[in-house]
C-alpha cells in the first residue's frame, strides 16, 4: 500500500500551461485536492480531457521537477510551491494544437438590425430612454440648421449628377479602394437607397453586381462588372480602357 505524507490544507498559486494552447493563466488551488480532482479543474481551463492528460511540474526557471501521475495522491504531497508551473500534456489524438484558439470554428450569433432596434435591454434602448446621442432632443434652431445642411447636400449631389452623362468614360475613386475605370451606364434615383446614384460598368470585374440591385435592373453588364456610387466619387473624362499589359498580338 502506497503511503502519502499528511498535508496541512493550504493554497498554492501556480501558472498553468497546456500543450494545446499558447496561452497561460495563473490559478490558486487547495493543496488538499487530489490529483484526479485537480485534473477535472484543469479540464475546464485547458480543454484537455481529464482522462487524457499528464501533469508536469516546472520551477520558475523552467526546470522539470516531477510528473504528477497518481490520481489518488494529494497536490500537496508533490513539491509544488508558489510561482511554479503545472503543464498539461494532452494525450487525446482527436484534439489538435490550436483547436481552442481558432475562433473561425466558433458559430457566431448575429442579430438583425430591426430586431436589435426592438430590444429594450440593449445599449441602444438605454440611449433611447435617456435621449442620448442621436436620440437627444434638439432645439428648433438645431433642427433648422440640420435641415438646411441636408438640403444643401442634396442640391450639390443633384448638380454633380446632372453634370455626368450616360456613355461617358469615367474614373471612380472611393475611400480605401483602388481607382477604377469604366463607362457611365446610369444616372438617377434608385429604389435601393435615397439620393442620386451613378451606375458604372467597370473595365474589370471589380464591381458588386450586373447592373441590377434587389431584383430591379438599371443597366446591363456582366456579373461583378457593375457598381453604383455617389456622384461625388465619379470623374468623367478621356479615360481610355487599360490594355492590361497586352500588345496588339495578344488577346
Amino acid at each position: 500500500m502506497t503511503e502519502f505524507s499528511v498535508v496541512t490544507a493550504s493554497n498554492v498559486n501556480v501558472q498553468i500551461s497546456s500543450s494545446l494552447s499558447s496561452f497561460g493563466s495563473e490559478k490558486r488551488f487547495d493543496k488538499s485536492l487530489t490529483i484526479g480532482a485537480l485534473k477535472m479543474k484543469l479540464e475546464l481551463i485547458t480543454g484537455c480531457p481529464a482522462a487524457h492528460m499528464d501533469l508536469q511540474v516546472f520551477t520558475k526557471e523552467n526546470k522539470l521537477v516531477t510528473t504528477m501521475d497518481n490520481n489518488d495522491a494529494l497536490l500537496g504531497s508533490y513539491p509544488v510551491d508558489d510561482g511554479m508551473r503545472i503543464h498539461v500534456v494532452n494525450k487525446d489524438s482527436s484534439i489538435q494544437v490550436g483547436d481552442f484558439e481558432d475562433v473561425s470554428k466558433v458559430e457566431k450569433y448575429e442579430m438583425k438590425d430591426e430586431d436589435y432596434e426592438k430590444k429594450q435591454d440593449s445599449v441602444l434602448g438605454w440611449k433611447k430612454r435617456n435621449k442620448l446621442g442621436r436620440f437627444a432632443e434638439k432645439s428648433e434652431e438645431e433642427k433648422a440648421r440640420e435641415e438646411e445642411e441636408r438640403q444643401r447636400k442634396e442640391r450639390e449631389e443633384e448638380e454633380a449628377a446632372k453634370a455626368i452623362s450616360v456613355g461617358s468614360r469615367c474614373e471612380v475613386k472611393t475611400a480605401n479602394a483602388p481607382t477604377k475605370r469604366g463607362e457611365v451606364m446610369y444616372v438617377g434615383m434608385t429604389d435601393f437607397k435615397p439620393g442620386w446614384w451613378v451606375g458604372v460598368k467597370y473595365d474589370e470585374p471589380l464591381g458588386k453586381n450586373d447592373g441590377s440591385v434587389a431584383g430591379k435592373r438599371y443597366f446591363e453588364c456582366p456579373p461583378k462588372y457593375g457598381g453604383f456610387v455617389k456622384p461625388v466619387f465619379v470623374t468623367v473624362g478621356d479615360f481610355p480602357e487599360d490594355d492590361f499589359g497586352m500588345d496588339d498580338d495578344e488577346m
